[in-house]
């Protein structure tokens, strides 16, 4: 381990990992560690199900209706990677209009605008140009364009316009959902990234306690374990490495229910996501309900998981979540986590330790990708680009097969 690094990465959740592997990619020597002797930190998947009752201090053992423990692969978060009966809602000539305008947008043609500047209307004026309802208005910025406030209303509508063109596409090249989740849960994403880093020459330790961040002159120089010091000229890190650095930014309360039977009202199926917006709760922020089941190999046959989550806004968390709940009656058995919410005090310019954000409360990738991106922009000054990645990856494998 005495070895010098262009980057180390401590922690395997999925931003950790992404991270690796496009370092990797790069073309930079990666060292990538975790205290856990497993993958995934914060966002793993528990199996089998026994573990995920010792995990929550649940006194007993899952019951025998649960089916066999292994057959279970639990999310801690779950998060879809981009329909239902609000679907009957695109019938409506109005909404149509809407989604006709937003697919035929290109903001480099202003024969495509119809009237919006995409630089100075505000997506208020938008839907009031297509004399949209209020809880359209809350379906399209909460579950298409995935905006958790509505902050968006009043900036202008380019990047609105933007996210509901992807939503779309995806719904269009996927067919009844957009949305993407692998067989045997979440777990599986952070060693797939794993993989590909290791493909490119980056070295793997799990199990490996972080005794101490080695600092000289402010800024980072390696990291020590177990008396051995591995050196580096950047590193990149979950918050739990580096609590010094971090600041508390609010809690996410999580239940995880395992239920027998689907989501009521949803034409019984087999895996869903369900956005209650906040104005429909008189809330501040969205409340999200992700459902898969036995069908994706992450719970016995016959059974779901369905896990709900906010930003906790009172000093009831599991009280806040009653609306999302309610929809999922009968629960057989209920998980709850209150969890806190850390944000990084420092951009790494100095210093050159990189530290994501914790996971909130959406059940989709959105946020990650951000932190992801804004990453990579502050270690390498540039954006990333995704298509140069691809090219690098053809020059070791060769072009994909179309």
């Amino acid at each position: 381990m005495d070895e010098e690094y262009d980057v180390i990465v401590l922690g395997t959740g999925l931003t950790e990992c992404i991270l690796s592997g496009i370092m990797s990619v790069n073309g930079k020597k990666v060292l990538h560690m975790d205290r856990n002797p497993y993958y995934g930190g914060e966002s793993s998947s528990i199996t089998p199900l026994e573990e995920l009752y010792k995990r929550f201090n649940l006194p007993d053992s899952p019951p025998e209706s649960m089916g066999r423990g292994r057959d279970w692969n639990v999310d801690l978060i779950p998060k879809f990677l981009m329909a239902n009966d609000l679907m009957g809602m695109f019938e409506k000539r109005r909404f149509r209009k809407f989604l006709v305008f937003v697919a035929n947008f290109d903001e480099n043609d202003p024969k495509t605008f119809e009237g919006v500047d995409p630089k100075t209307t505000t997506m208020r004026d938008v839907y009031k140009k297509f004399d949209l309802g209020q809880d359209v208005i809350d379906f399209t910025g909460h579950a298409l364009a995935l905006y958790r406030t509505d902050d968006y209303l009043d900036v202008p509508c380019l990047e609105t316009i933007n996210r509901i063109k992807l939503y779309s596409e995806s719904l269009a090249r996927y067919g009844k959902s957009p949305y993407l989740y692998p067989l045997y849960g979440l777990g599986e994403l952070p060693q797939g990234f794993a993989r590909l880093s290791a493909i490119y020459g980056g070295t793997y330790m799990l199990n490996k306690p972080v005794d101490e961040i080695v600092m000289e002159d402010g800024h980072v120089v390696g990291v020590k374990s177990e008396g051995e010091v591995a050196r580096c000229k950047q590193l990149i890190c979950d918050p739990s490495y580096i609590q010094d650095r971090v600041r508390k930014a609010g809690q996410v309360v999580r239940v995880i229910c395992v239920l027998s039977h689907p989501i009521k009202n949803t034409n019984d199926a087999n895996s869903c996501q369900i956005i209650i917006p906040q104005n429909q709760v008189n809330r501040k922020s969205d409340i999200y309900v992700c459902m898969i089941s036995y069908a994706h190999n992450v719970a016995a046959q016959g059974k779901y998981i369905a896990i709900v989550s906010t930003t906790v806004e009172t000093s009831e968390p599991e009280a806040e979540v009653e609306p999302a709940l309610e929809l999922l009656e009968p629960i057989d058995q209920k998980f709850v986590a209150i969890s806190d919410l850390y944000e990084p005090t420092d951009d790494g310019t100095e210093s050159q330790i990189f530290a994501s954000r914790a996971y909130d409360a959406t059940t989709h990738f959105e946020t990650t990708c951000n932190d992801i991106k804004d990453i990579y922009k502050r270690m390498t000054g540039s954006d990333f680009d995704f298509e140069n990645m691809k090219r690098k990856q053809n020059d070791v494998f060769g072009e994909d097969e179309q």
